[in-house]
């Protein structure tokens, strides 16, 4: 599956300065880790964002967000961040920063 280099090369500057972020293939596309814990990814042109349980109900009321379900079961506190939701790199930023508040919240692997 070939995905977005361009946005995997904005979530790499995004992160660059965050200790125990690792980047990983996973699925034919990409994702990055932090404390080996998932955090965000990429599906094909679009932002996979882990903001967890608490926040995923407001995040899917954001616009260009979606239920993240490849699979015909949704997984719950992940979103999917159409291509026009993370246009430029503030908004790009903000769901970033919503899938560290809650990563930060796991015991680290």
């Amino acid at each position: 599956m070939a995905y977005d280099q361009l946005l995997g090369q904005r979530i790499r500057n995004s992160l660059s300065r965050k200790k125990g972020i690792e980047e990983k293939k996973m699925f034919g596309s990409l994702g990055f880790l932090l404390h080996g814990n998932m955090l965000v990814g990429i599906w094909n042109n679009s932002l996979i964002a882990r903001v967890g349980p608490d926040a995923y109900e407001e995040s899917l009321r954001e616009h260009h967000a979606r239920e993240f379900d490849i699979t015909g079961k949704p997984m719950n506190g992940w979103v999917l961040v159409d291509p026009e939701g993370v246009g430029d790199d503030d908004e790009l930023n903000r769901w970033i920063q919503r899938a560290v508040k809650f990563v930060r919240t796991l015991e680290a692997k």
